[in-house]
């Protein structure tokens, strides 16, 4: 078995239990969640029942709307900005990738600062940025971006630089052009760990656009209803929680997305980026 072949495996077929262990999973923790506040006698506002929380989706506004669809349209409103910023973090993370690859002087010269600025914390970030864009959606989608480009960047870089040498001298030895190198060698071998970074970088977009949702002035997004259903915590909580869960769904919904991506575009892998069994 050549070299090549011997860092390449197939992607293992995906297991029809995982689903079923993810919801008895679920299942246990709700029965310790509601047992130990039978048991214990735990106070409703921590945390609340789970039928309270799914009860909250049900009952009605200020305005006689249902909470469901009031959490719905600022759910669907956060999932864009956060889909508009994973998208344009990504295309940012492989453009920095591709580039350090291309030349060695600017990764070493760039690099440590790409990393510095992950050292920031983006509550500290975020509003300077809605105050320089405005409260619309264009800033929270910047936010979300910020978040997502780092880890498509470290990843794409290792990727890059896996590539196997016998292959990599083979190709040169047969006079390939720097592109072809890229496209046919280089960017295959790299895609197992641009959908690892992507798959960070899905859930890393929805907590930017959230986060970006929370300074003053911010109409919509499921940051506005946390920092609103916090305020009334006290004697409401299922409130709070039915936005903290709606909020998860969001996250656990891209992640899902992009893994679903992987499995149709990515066929092969090296034996260290194990594939995605959830």
């Amino acid at each position: 078995m050549s070299a090549t072949a011997g860092r390449i495996i197939a992607e293992p077929r995906r297991s029809a239990r995982g689903p079923w262990l993810s919801l008895l999973l679920v299942a246990g923790v709700v029965a310790i969640w509601e047992g130990a506040k039978i048991l214990f006698n735990i106070p409703t506002f921590m945390p609340p029942h789970v039928h309270e929380i799914i009860g909250d989706f049900f009952r009605r506004g200020g305005s006689g709307e249902l909470w469901l669809f009031i959490m719905a349209y600022n759910a669907a409103y956060t999932a864009w900005e956060a889909l508009i910023g994973f998208v344009l973090g990504g295309i940012a993370g492989l453009l920095l990738a591709v580039t350090f690859a291309r030349w060695r002087l600017l990764e070493r010269g760039l690099l440590p600062y790409v990393i510095a600025s992950q050292t920031v914390p983006i509550l500290a970030i975020a509003p300077m940025v809605v105050v320089w864009l405005g409260t619309s959606w264009v800033s929270k989608a910047v936010i979300a971006a910020y978040l997502t480009f780092f880890p498509v960047t470290i990843n794409m870089l290792r990727g890059f630089h896996s590539v196997d040498r016998d292959a990599l001298a083979l190709m040169r030895s047969l006079a390939a052009a720097p592109r072809q190198i890229f496209f046919k060698l280089q960017f295959p071998a790299a895609l197992p760990y641009l959908f690892t970074a992507l798959r960070i970088s899905a859930t890393a977009s929805v907590i930017g656009a959230i986060v970006g949702e929370l300074p003053v002035g911010s109409r919509f997004g499921m940051g506005v209803v946390i920092i609103n259903a916090a305020q009334y915590y006290n004697w409401r909580p299922a409130n709070l929680w039915a936005a903290i869960l709606t909020s998860a769904a969001i996250g656990i919904g891209f992640f899902h997305a992009v893994a679903a991506v992987e499995r149709r575009v990515v066929r092969w892998r090296p034996a260290d980026a194990e594939p995605w069994q959830g």
